[in-house]
């Protein structure tokens, strides 16, 4: 094949190329046939990524379709229509966490509602199946209660009762005179959330491990009626399993059990709840949070330290602003949170001895041995200045990473 191009360029007017030809571009010149595989190069990989797409969000929507399909469920399908006129094109935002945004939403016979849009899932949309797997069908005054849900396509969200008073940590964390809360307000907090973890351990057919009991996720009501809440790390489990099998480590820094991290300190169950529930319990106790990464001193970067060696040496423990029967109820959560995250789990009691603990006389309580920051050569680096907090959890991060296989969820 001879063909005879002629364009802009001088040099080439008249060239001739056997079974090939050349396109000007400007002062550049490229062979007719190596432009046709560019473009054809390009469109065929722009359909591949495309294909793969479509494939993977497919397969995820079919997924989900398929779970709800198996499990007659009773909260309400509402379309994503519906959803944007509840929120009045997603108007009012409540707050942000690690698996989506939640919006202020109201339903047409008119409460007041909480609905949470996911975010795009990593993997086959297990984040909202888990929710609502989780809650769909179950039903305590301790537990969020999910209303309805939507699934169209990419999007979804979960439609959730309205909790007036938000979350728990801006009432232990902030200091504002208009969020103070009396101790005995605190108390029943503490007993009600245990009470919802109890129910979600035995009150179920399954049981279910929440993996993220944090002040974040207790939602309260006009009251402050706790009601614990954001169950996209739980986990369903038959009653009488007494160990849990998981390929990754799931939480948030801070509240995460031991076992989660390492796998030589015993085996995870329903006693990860629990430690997770000690911390909680802690920081809503002394109203600050366990661990402060800015501390010069070791019983000031990790406080359940500074709390146990108060009370093993029978001092009283300062307080600002509370009377003597306060001080009585706040010790009490304080010796049970020291129980609750001993450790090894077998040292750790049953959600239901823990609130037979927190609803018992204070002196039938025993101090428990003092609590450990994970392996005892890295907390006496913490301790001695060898190593810094963030080191710290880096270097627990990677063990995990170790431990499990898989990589670490974390829930902000």
């Amino acid at each position: 094949l001879f063909l005879t191009i002629t364009g802009p360029n001088p040099n080439l007017e008249g060239y001739t190329i056997y079974g090939s030809a050349l396109v000007t571009f400007g002062h550049y010149v490229i062979p007719y046939f190596i432009l046709i595989r560019y473009v054809a190069g390009t469109i065929l990989f722009i359909t591949l990524l495309l294909y793969k797409w479509r494939r993977r969000h497919s397969s995820e929507y079919e997924n989900i379709e398929s779970f709800l399909e198996k499990n007659s469920l009773m909260p309400i399908r509402y379309t994503y229509k519906e959803i944007k006129k509840m929120t009045r094109g997603f108007n009012e935002k409540l707050g942000e966490g690690g698996y989506g945004t939640v919006f202020k939403g109201k339903l047409r016979s008119g409460p007041s509602v909480a609905i949470k849009v996911l975010r795009k899932s990593k993997g086959n949309g297990q984040d909202f199946i888990n929710e609502v797997a989780t809650i769909g069908t179950i039903h305590h005054q301790n537990v969020v209660q999910l209303i309805g849900y939507c699934v169209e396509g990419s999007k979804r969200a979960l439609v959730y009762e309205f909790m007036p008073n938000g979350s728990l940590d801006k009432f232990i964390f902030f200091r504002e005179e208009n969020l103070h809360l009396t101790y005995d307000t605190i108390y029943n907090i503490a007993i009600g959330v245990a009470r919802g973890i109890s129910y979600l351990h035995y009150g179920c057919e399954m049981q279910i491990l929440h993996f993220d009991i944090k002040p974040h996720n207790i939602l309260l009501d006009e009251k402050f009626t706790p009601k614990v809440s954001d169950f996209g790390l739980a986990k369903l489990y038959p009653i009488d399993k007494s160990v849990v099998i998981m390929t990754a480590a799931r939480g948030t820094i801070g509240y995460m059990a031991p076992e989660l991290f390492y796998t030589n300190i015993g085996r995870i169950s329903d006693k990860s709840d629990v430690y997770s529930f000690g911390m909680l319990l802690m920081e809503i106790a002394s109203k600050r949070k366990n661990l402060n990464p800015h501390a010069e001193r070791s019983s000031q970067l990790y406080f359940p330290f500074w709390i146990y060696d108060q009370l093993d040496k029978e001092k009283d423990i300062e307080m600002e602003d509370v009377i003597e029967k306060e001080k009585k109820i706040a010790k009490k959560m304080m010796i049970v949170s020291l129980w609750c995250i001993q450790l090894k789990p077998n040292d750790r009691p049953s959600i239901n001895k823990v609130i037979e603990m927190l609803e018992g006389d204070i002196e039938n309580l025993k101090i428990p041995p003092k609590p450990s920051l994970y392996p005892h050569e890295t907390l006496e680096k913490i301790c001695s200045g060898q190593t810094t907090l963030s080191e710290f959890i880096s270097s627990s991060s990677n063990s995990m990473k170790i431990a499990t296989n898989a990589p670490l969820d974390e829930s902000i």
